[in-house]
């Protein structure tokens, strides 16, 4: 929806004063209104949705089904399970100390939150996040991106359609909403997209001392060694690579190949590559583009330079302007100071380096930024072990990669660099929730015979409890 500057802190206002009453509701109905999210997602919106991603970048209808709608009906169907038993009082063990009395947290709602998602998966990273902040049960206000105006303009119509804009509503527009919005007093703020933009956030965030949520990106990478089964490596570095156009902030930024099977590996890379695309992946209907020209520029700048400095591309470097078409490309020998290995790629360019010995990889990981995802392929346990105790990562997937976006078991979320906080199922309710602690005195207790006037009894009684409990 399309607000004016001046009503942020209008709705800003309603959504506070609503709070308490959201705060309030039942697991059973935050639980309806998960499912009318569901079902505009599964049924209603189903079409409308495929046709804006298409719209914004020719996403194909099978990617934006498996990465932009089943993702989100999955997070609901886990929540929708397990809510009930997240909403209870967790009943703590009380200390000796403190005979007399019982303690429990209550997971209470943070209030009025706000969700900024990115244009590369729109859908996904705008309701993801919302399923958790309305499993804790406060008030949203949603601000997708303004690259991908199709899908922002569906999601607005749902959300329209599902809540009144006092518990959850969606703001349109350029960054300057953004801005606007950021410098509201809200209880969370949920940001998924660059580190860039991720310091600007918690700037502004700190001046509220708002807690903050970061899914962030970073340069993530792949280490293939002399024991994997290098086919299957391969067939699935292509698939994570390549899924969005490479526009994905999982996706494998980099590659690690063991120097005795690179002849092997250009050779699986083009035969599954041709297989995934064909021999004109321009043509076909599995490639996604670039959202927009910005970011082709940017990427075709990234190429350039690194052509420029001597890099060698081995496949594809074809690209058409007026389509916003990369085509997937496989580059070796770009320079440490090139564009391609300086900055997060985030497009359809998979720079590839060799290695002797695991040694070198971990070191290299080591002096860079912590990445939102590391990714191992091997059957040497000894050397799977040895890289995930020698670095950090937010996450990391063994003999494949994506996969761990899925699990909803596992916490999903980067580290320092790379994010602040977790998301997804029970990770992601905390991330919207405060562990409120609660005691409550039963009977007299120890503590009550401790109260001044202090006497040679009671600093006994003190002793005795400083030695024994």
């Amino acid at each position: 929806m399309n607000y004016s500057d001046n009503t942020y802190a209008t709705l800003f206002k309603r959504q506070r004063e609503n709070q308490f009453h959201i705060g309030n509701t039942t697991y059973k109905e935050r639980i309806k209104k998960l499912k009318a999210l569901k079902l505009a997602l599964e049924k209603t919106y189903k079409q409308e949705i495929r046709d804006a991603l298409y719209a914004d970048f020719k996403k194909p209808t099978l990617e934006t089904d498996l990465t932009e709608i089943y993702p989100v009906i999955d997070e609901i169907n886990f929540v929708s399970q397990h809510l009930k038993s997240w909403l209870k009082r967790q009943k703590v063990d009380t200390p000796t100390a403190l005979l007399g009395s019982s303690s429990w947290i209550k997971n209470e709602p943070k209030g009025v939150c706000l969700i900024i998602s990115p244009w590369n998966f729109p859908v996904n990273l705008t309701f993801g996040p919302l399923v958790s902040a309305i499993a804790a049960g406060n008030t949203v206000i949603l601000k997708p991106s303004e690259m991908t105006p199709h899908t922002s303009k569906v999601m607005s119509t749902i959300i329209s359609d599902i809540f009144n804009d006092n518990e959850v509503a969606l703001v349109e527009g350029e960054v300057e909403v953004s801005q606007e919005l950021l410098k509201l007093p809200f209880n969370h703020i949920f940001f998924t997209g660059s580190p860039q933009v991720g310091k600007i956030v918690m700037k502004a965030a700190s001046e509220h001392l708002t807690s903050v949520t970061l899914e962030l990106g970073g340069k993530s990478p792949v280490i293939i060694d002399d024991t994997s089964n290098l086919d299957k490596a391969v067939k699935k570095i292509i698939f994570g690579k390549f899924l969005n156009a490479g526009q994905t902030c999982i996706a494998p930024d980099y590659v690690f190949v063991n120097e005795s099977i690179v002849s092997e590996f250009k050779s699986a890379f083009k035969k599954h590559l041709t297989a995934f695309y064909s021999e004109n992946p321009s043509a076909s209907d599995s490639l996604g583009r670039i959202v927009n020209q910005k970011h082709f520029n940017r990427l075709k700048g990234y190429l350039e330079d690194a052509i420029s400095k001597n890099a060698s591309i081995e496949l594809g470097g074809i690209s058409e302007e007026k389509d916003n078409y990369m085509e997937p490309t496989l580059i070796f020998n770009a320079p440490e100071d090139s564009a391609v290995m300086q900055n997060e790629i985030f497009g359809p360019i998979l720079p590839i380096k060799t290695y002797r010995k695991t040694d070198e990889v971990v070191g290299y990981i080591n002096s860079k930024e912590k990445p939102l995802a590391l990714y191992i392929f091997s059957k040497n346990k000894t050397n799977i072990n040895y890289i995930i105790n020698n670095t950090r990562a937010g996450s990391t997937c063994i003999n494949h990669n994506l996969l761990q976006f899925l699990n909803h078991n596992l916490p999903f979320g980067g580290s320092n660099n790379s994010g602040i906080g977790k998301s997804h199922g029970y990770f992601g309710f905390l991330e919207f929730t405060n562990q409120r602690s609660v005691l409550k005195q039963q009977t007299i207790g120890a503590v009550d015979l401790l109260m001044p006037p202090y006497t040679n009894f009671k600093q006994k009684l003190v002793d005795l409890t400083i030695k024994w409990f």
